[in-house]
């Protein structure tokens, strides 16, 4: 089974930015869709963006803008850019592999 593993979390001032990785051992992430979700105080698990094996990507419309994925296909990963964070984006950020969510990586944005 795919196992995803997220880096990239962690602590920041508002406005700052962050940028979170998403890897698998045994699978070819650009042959598949890989999303990004998010649990946050708010929100149960938040749909944040998605890649297809086609390099299209989605992005929640509320968060288009600030959001951005993106593929590395010799590097293996998929990458989630958040610029402009803000105290509501405080939450772990879980990348998915078909149905297999990873740990979750912890963000926390300072006011």
């Amino acid at each position: 089974q795919v196992q995803p593993v997220e880096s990239g979390g962690g602590s920041v001032q508002s406005g700052e930015s962050l940028r979170l990785s998403c890897t698998a051992s045994g699978t070819s992430l650009s042959t598949t869709s890989v999303s990004w979700f998010r649990t946050t105080p708010r929100k149960q698990r938040e749909f944040v963006a998605l890649i297809n094996s086609g390099g299209d990507a989605t992005h929640a419309t509320s968060l288009k803008g600030r959001f951005t994925i993106s593929r590395d296909s010799a590097k293996n990963t998929v990458y989630l850019q958040m610029n402009m964070l803000d105290s509501q984006d405080t939450g772990v950020y879980y990348c998915r592999i078909g149905t297999t969510y990873g740990q979750g990586t912890q963000v926390t944005v300072s006011a």
